[in-house]
């Protein structure tokens, strides 16, 4: 079993990446994406293999962990798993001796993921938003996330992650791989310790822009039948964070404003009707998780429109960057 790690500007998450996945195996390799700080000296320093993406191509973490697979490929042939981890994740060392059991007994299985944790749930509300997030349904899954155990022939079976996507990649990769028949498992089991270092609502924001665009690109590329990928998310931001505010505002103005009542009673529907989703499962989060899934479907929507801008006009699509360097990364 060998591990991909990918980061830029982490600082001491990193370390704490590092040094945890060097615990659970020496073939570890660090890619690095233009990182201003001393992430590929720490990386180097701590027996990492480091790979320094070419800055003349378009950054994107595909990119990077296709990159850092055929170098853990190249240094060790004849490994058969490999685990994806996040530069700003810490590997719990429970979760990889079960995964790779799973993996090994069941072969229709493709990839293995567990709990991803969120390190400081309590710092801030976007940092809780994520926790609630990480926080999946074990058993048979549609999708994994940035950190998962995946089978080495099935990853080369379906050429890796797509590298024109800017994010959602690792659920577009696994759409070609239960088209082909192998199936996605999270188990029950902590896997990962996430700092997500959100204390702005503008990061929360281009957070949810970003997950947008993810959503529109994904949607364009696996919407048929009989995937659907993504194609309920893309028609519920666009009624919900770009169809009312647009007929409120065009009612407003031939009812002397009374048309953008439209938007807050619209908008209030939707929240009850998430948070009586939501209240047996979440209990005293689900008020804060209703009001962020309402207004994020703002944000989401421009991340689609952006999208389908850049499609229409053959732009390359760009990274869509939230954090800012850790601390401690000098």
């Amino acid at each position: 079993m060998g591990i991909v790690a990918i980061g830029r500007n982490e600082g001491e998450r990193l370390r704490a990446c590092l040094t945890s996945a060097l615990a659970q195996s020496p073939a570890v390799v660090y890619v690095d994406s233009g990182s201003t700080d001393n992430s590929v000296a720490l990386a180097a320093s701590l027996g990492a293999t480091v790979v320094n993406l070419d800055l003349a191509t378009p950054f994107t973490a595909a990119r990077a962990r296709n990159e850092g697979f055929a170098k853990l490929l190249a240094a060790y042939p004849a490994i058969e798993q490999v685990f994806f981890v996040d530069g700003d994740c810490e590997i719990v060392a429970t979760f990889m001796p079960r995964a790779i059991a799973e993996l090994s007994a069941r072969a229709e299985v493709a990839v293995v993921c567990g709990r991803r944790r969120e390190r400081h749930p309590g710092a801030s509300a976007y940092n809780r938003l994520c926790d609630i997030e990480w926080n999946t349904p074990v058993g048979e899954a549609s999708a994994c996330g940035g950190d998962a155990l995946m089978r080495v022939s099935s990853f080369k079976s379906v050429g890796g992650f797509n590298e024109s996507v800017i994010a959602g990649e690792e659920p577009e990769l696994c759409v070609r791989l239960r088209s082909k028949g192998m199936k996605i498992l999270r188990i029950d089991e902590d896997m990962t310790l996430h700092d997500a270092a959100i204390t702005k609502f503008s990061q929360w924001w281009r957070r949810n822009v970003r997950a947008g665009h993810a959503f529109a690109q994904g949607a364009a590329m696996h919407g048929a039948p009989p995937q659907r990928h993504w194609v309920k998310e893309v028609r519920s931001n666009d009624v919900w964070g770009l169809l009312v505010p647009l007929m409120s505002i065009g009612l407003a103005v031939v009812t002397s404003g009374i048309g953008l009542l439209l938007w807050p009673v619209a908008w209030g529907v939707l929240g009850l009707k998430v948070y009586r989703s939501a209240r047996r499962r979440l209990g005293a989060d689900t008020g804060l998780y209703s009001f962020f899934i309402v207004i994020g479907k703002v944000p989401q929507a421009l991340g689609q429109l952006k999208y389908r801008l850049s499609r229409l006009l053959g732009r390359q699509n760009q990274i869509i960057e939230y954090k800012t360097a850790a601390a401690g990364s000098s």
